[in-house]
């Protein structure tokens, strides 16, 4: 393992709300510089700049940041929507510090994962991925407190994942609508 947090990417990325960090066996993603990290991301420029050759956890450490990479990958319009969040991330962690960041990002990935424990029917996981890393962590916990009271009033049974997974990305998405968030992915390259 090359880097003490893997679920933070050193460019910035949320590793930890991925919808691969999420999957199981051999397609699981482990997380920036984590176990057998380049099994499956053979070429990293990031990892080269920011942890081989400079020991850091992440760029925002580096004297020289924000470069040009790190800049790059955060912005036109072929860049996804969670790449966005790059320049963010980096400037929380510059303000507030890397334990600070940690954790808001556990109790996103703790919400995310009583989402997908109660909530996923199969084909929402991308979409409570991409709800944790844009909305804040209160919204996500509000979204989820409505969506447990509602299944419970509504009496929806812990197998009707359909209907679960309906209710709480309608609330999401009604969350991300007074937060000013899009909970859609634009199509082009991963960042």
């Amino acid at each position: 393992m090359l880097k003490q947090y893997p679920s933070l990417g050193c460019c910035g990325l949320d590793c930890g709300m991925c919808p691969a960090y999420y999957t199981d066996g051999p397609s699981r993603c482990p997380g920036c510089g984590g176990e057998d990290f380049f099994e499956k991301h053979p070429s990293c420029s990031f990892i080269t700049c920011c942890v081989k050759k400079r020991g850091l956890e992440v760029c925002a450490h580096c004297e020289e940041y924000p470069c040009a990479k790190v800049e790059g990958a955060s912005d036109g319009p072929d860049v996804k929507t969670t790449a966005k969040k790059i320049l963010q991330n980096q400037q929380f962690i510059q303000e507030f510090g890397i334990a600070k960041f940690l954790e808001q990002q556990d109790l996103r990935m703790g919400t995310l994962r009583g989402m997908l424990d109660h909530y996923n029917d199969g084909r929402s996981k991308t979409f409570y991925c991409l709800a944790a890393t844009l909305l804040s962590v209160d919204g996500l916990n509000k979204a989820l407190t409505e969506a447990d009271q509602r299944v419970e009033v509504e009496g929806v049974g812990k197998n009707d994942l359909k209907s679960r997974a309906k209710i709480l990305k309608g609330i999401l998405t009604r969350q991300a609508d007074q937060e000013g968030e899009v909970l859609k992915m634009r199509k082009g390259k991963q960042s």
